[in-house]
């Protein structure tokens, strides 16, 4: 019996043991300083490992993410960065293993590159406020360089020149460093140009700086040799990134160590007798002093934990809807994922399932299939999804459905509308083809051929087919660049393209109306327009009638517009009284052939809104009594009414949201409305505002979600920017290199930079992975309006300056320079606390402040404000700093003005000074760094 026994507990032990994997895309390994150790990031989580190789023993455990890990000089102990509170912050934690202790409370992130030599400090790098004396700009370009004691404590300033990767040498008296210069991807290749990387000296003592590297490509990652004679480093400088070594005494004399041809090295580390460690190829690999690099053979334990699929609700995240025929149902998207709901219930049903993506969702005429495109295979494609069973009527309560792709070819096909009568399909083909798919032939015939319009972002032009299946009216750029105008055709192609409006301000947001006999759009003709391509413009509603009668009914006045309305109701009744037993009733809805007047069409327009505005769409009454639209005149968009033959307007509800679409129901009673990437409905007579209930989850696999995503982006540039010609670049190459990396990661911080490596190989700008995690109950760091002598060692905060615009710069306050702050909300100030901790989660909240200074001692209560503020402020600050200086140093005669970005907002305050203040000076600079781009 013992021996079963025994011989059972070892095979629950044996099943109990994970597998072993060999992982990669291995993230910041760092050598300990006698060789012996790595510390590297996976999935998340720190370990180390023998620097030889074996298998590797985690750190650090738990759902943070945690990464770049620095030894201390006596290996005892690793600093390292994690999310634990929504940013990163800066933790120690004994290398043996233990509790990791929190050094920085900002809420900002923190990251940190270095103990001091005698290992009580820990060197990290904050995107915090430049010193008051500093000419520096953009906290969210340049990083502060602190020190904060390895037990906790108040940070001191180091350096505000804007650092990154900062060691100290072996006496602590200078730091060498990469800087930083201007904005581009951290993971770009071969770029050349005047923002790349280079290596610096920092004498501590002096405080100067002296520049190491002059290749005009990047130089990057520095770290000291040894004997601090030395640097070792990262360049691209003979191509791909390798590891360097140059002397500083004579940076003349530059050493290639490593010959790698593919790939660049990253993450340089060094142990105290010399031994580097880096990453390749998404491992890591070792190289001792006059030798050849070594990979390092690693084995993880798999859990099994990382690629669990995970079930998160259905809401606030839906990009599109479409209503069904009968008002009933929804469809809509969320997460790239189709659902339908009912109106009233919420009862929802998941329609697709994959890891790709599904939009442009749209209902059949008979409301019992959807037509949606995916991105499946090697395209986008357009599907349909069916209900299978006659006796079920509603998608949301359907067990079975079926689909089937409808339109499949290597092109790209989307942007799906069924033809009202059902026989046709309209679609997008190759992001600036307008074709139509006939249902039962299957042939198409091609509206809009290719050369007419341009298709930044796919979406970005529509069309609409008429009432009666013949026509279909669309946006067309002609081949004149951005400004685009409504055209329309017949859904056969046998008429011309015509332009019923054709402004030279542009036409927008094309529909059918009254029966067709009126077409409807946008145009910004009267409004304010933004002078850059992609800016806010103030829009108005137009109408242009096909039909002369309907124009001469639409221009009666409210009172002879109610009569004739009586006579017509009347005469209806006479027409049902006069029909005959057995003769069918002609049916209230049934679509007649439009005859469409196309002459004299500028004499038959009509402007429907009162006031230009900021307009998100719109929706028409049967009747054309009521037009309601989604507009922003203050704080969001709000959901407006008016009448087109009075002007009579209201705001019929208040909703302070960020846009979307509308949808009127047939009867004219609701409207259903995209708000805060929710659905509510809307009551037309009284404005009531109700939740559309949507009662679903959905099981989310976000590791093929991420496969997905970098497929798209493969595709995205293979079909949108990548020109072998350019370059040289294999991009299907690329593809299989980066793509295997896939597997070894479980988080959004890894795949950005997955992302950023892969397209970084293009050598282009404005690319990238971008991640910006949705952390709403993270550490929130108010700001006081103040700047402060960081270097200051004394009990409080000494203050150098209030900030102009701040929190504090009030006409009632004391506070002035060389003044300090001793307590927030009673907590004192001292050299163990962190300030900052005293300030979260406190923005807009009464604040208690206890200052001592030239006033006595005082307090004052005030409501700090936020990050985001404070940055405008110090960007109003540097400004002003670079235009005194101007003035001053040519005596008044040079003006000075910075262009923050190339949008409408820059320009309109570039043309007032320019035009204003420095109108009479004999010169002008226009300072363009640290310019935001745009469309201008």
């Amino acid at each position: 019996m013992k021996r079963i026994l025994f011989f059972l507990a070892l095979a629950i032990l044996t099943y109990d043991v994970p597998a072993q994997i060999t992982p990669l895309w291995l993230m910041n390994p760092s050598i300990s300083p006698d060789g012996q150790t790595i510390a590297f990031g996976y999935k998340g989580r720190l370990y180390t490992v023998n620097a030889s190789g074996g298998t590797a023993t985690p750190l650090t455990v738990g759902g943070a993410y945690d990464q770049m890990p620095v030894w201390s000089h006596d290996g005892k102990s690793i600093a390292f960065a994690s999310d634990r509170y929504g940013n990163f912050d800066v933790f120690v934690i004994p290398v043996k293993g233990g509790t990791a202790r929190r050094l920085t409370y900002y809420s900002g992130n923190d990251f940190p590159t270095d103990f001091s030599p005698d290992n009580k400090k820990v060197l990290f790098l904050s995107a915090r406020n430049a010193p008051a004396k500093s000419v520096r700009y953009s906290i969210r370009l340049f990083l502060n360089l602190y020190e904060v004691s390895a037990n906790g404590g108040r940070p001191v300033l180091v350096s505000a020149a804007g650092m990154e990767r900062a060691h100290y040498n072996s006496s602590g008296s200078q730091i060498i460093f990469e800087d930083v210069k201007g904005y581009e991807d951290a993971w770009r290749k071969h770029a050349t140009s005047a923002v790349t990387r280079d290596v610096w000296l920092f004498d501590v003592s002096s405080q100067t700086y002296k520049q190491i590297s002059t290749f005009n490509g990047e130089d990057r990652e520095p770290v000291f040799s040894n004997d601090g004679k030395s640097v070792y480093y990262l360049s691209e400088q003979k191509g791909t990134q390798n590891i360097f070594k140059t002397s500083l005494a004579s940076n003349t004399s530059n050493q290639q160590l490593t010959t790698f041809k593919t790939n660049p090295v990253r993450n340089l580390s060094r142990s105290a007798n010399d031994i580097l460690c880096f990453t390749w190829n998404g491992e890591i690999y070792t190289m001792h002093p006059n030798s050849q690099p070594a990979k390092v053979s690693i084995q993880i334990a798999n859990a099994g934990d990382d690629d669990i699929q995970k079930t998160i609700p259905v809401s606030g995240n839906i990009s599109e809807f479409a209503v069904s025929p009968n008002g009933k149902e929804i469809a809509f998207v969320n997460r790239g994922e189709i659902f339908v709901t009912a109106v009233e219930n919420g009862e929802t049903k998941r329609v697709t399932n994959t890891p790709q993506q599904e939009r442009m969702v749209q209902w059949a005429p008979d409301g019992r299939s959807l037509i949606y495109a995916t991105e499946r295979g090697n395209s986008w494609d357009i599907y349909k999804s069916s209900i299978v069973r006659k006796e079920e009527p509603y998608f949301y309560a359907s067990t079975i459905l079926k689909e089937e792709s409808v339109i499949a070819s290597e092109k790209e096909e989307f942007q799906p509308k069924y033809s009202p009568d059902g026989k046709k399909i309209g679609y997008i083909e190759e992001r600036n083809i307008l074709k139509v798919y006939d249902v039962d032939t299957k042939k198409t015939v091609t509206i809009l051929p290719e050369g007419n319009n341009y298709s930044y972002a796919d979406g970005d032009w529509s069309f609409s087919w008429s009432p009666d299946s013949k026509w279909l009216i669309f946006d067309n750029s002609d081949g004149y660049g951005f400004t685009s105008n409504i055209a329309m055709r017949k859904a056969d192609g046998s008429s011309q393209i015509s332009f019923p409006v054709n402004s030279g301000f542009g036409e927008g947001n094309g529909k059918w109306a009254l029966d067709g006999k009126a077409l409807l759009w946008q145009s910004s003709k009267l409004g304010r327009k933004s002078l850059a391509f992609q800016g806010s413009s103030e829009d108005d509603i137009y109408a242009v009638f096909f039909d002369k009668e309907a124009y001469d009914q639409f221009k009666l006045s409210k009172e002879d517009f109610a009569l004739l309305q009586e006579k017509e109701k009347a005469k209806d009744s006479a027409k049902s009284k006069e029909i005959k037993p057995g003769e069918k009733k002609v049916a209230e809805d049934s679509v007649k052939e439009l005859k469409l007047d196309l002459t004299d069409l500028e004499n038959r327009q009509v402007r429907l809104t009162i006031n230009s505005s900021t307009i998100s769409d719109y929706a028409l009454a049967k009747d054309s009594n009521k037009l309601y639209y989604l507009a922003a005149f203050e704080k969001g968009f709000d959901l407006w009414e008016t009448n087109p033959r009075t002007h009579n307007t209201r705001i019929l509800a208040k909703l302070g949201s960020t846009g979307g679409n509308l949808s009127l129901s047939k009867d004219g009673s609701t409207l259903i409305l995209s708000s805060n990437g929710g659905l509510i409905q809307v009551n037309t007579k009284n404005g009531k505002v109700t939740p559309v209930p949507i009662k679903s989850n959905m099981l989310l696999d976000e590791a093929a979600e991420r496969a997905y995503i970098f497929e798209h982006a493969w595709r995205q540039v293979k079909k949108k920017i990548y020109d072998p010609k350019l370059g040289g670049a294999s991009w299907d190459a690329y593809k299989n290199i980066y793509q295997r990396f896939l597997p070894h990661i479980n988080n959004n911080y890894d795949f950005q930079v997955l992302l950023s490596e892969f397209l970084g190989e293009l050598d282009v700008s404005h690319s990238g992975g971008r991640y910006r995690p949705n952390n709403k109950d993270g550490d929130q760091t108010a700001t006081l309006g103040l700047l402060y002598d960081e270097t200051y060692k004394g009990k409080g905060l000494k203050i150098t300056e209030v900030i102009a615009g701040g929190p504090i710069d009030l006409a009632k306050s004391k506070v002035k320079p060389g003044d300090i702050l001793e307590a927030i909300d009673g907590q004192p100030i001292t050299d163990d606390t962190d300030w900052n901790a005293l300030l979260n989660h406190k923005e807009g909240k009464n604040t208690l402040l206890s200052f001592s200074g030239s006033a006595g001692n005082w307090e004052e209560v005030i409501r700090p404000g936020s990050p985001g503020a404070e940055v405008t402020l110090m960007y109003n600050r540097w400004t002003k700093i670079m235009a005194d200086m101007v003035d001053r140093l040519s005596g008044g005669k040079i003006g000075y003005v910075h262009v923050k970005s190339m949008n409408d907002a820059s320009f309109r305050d570039t043309y007032d000074r320019v035009m204003g203040k420095e109108r009479d000076k004999k010169a002008l600079i226009v300072d363009t760094r640290f310019n935001g781009g745009g469309w201008l």
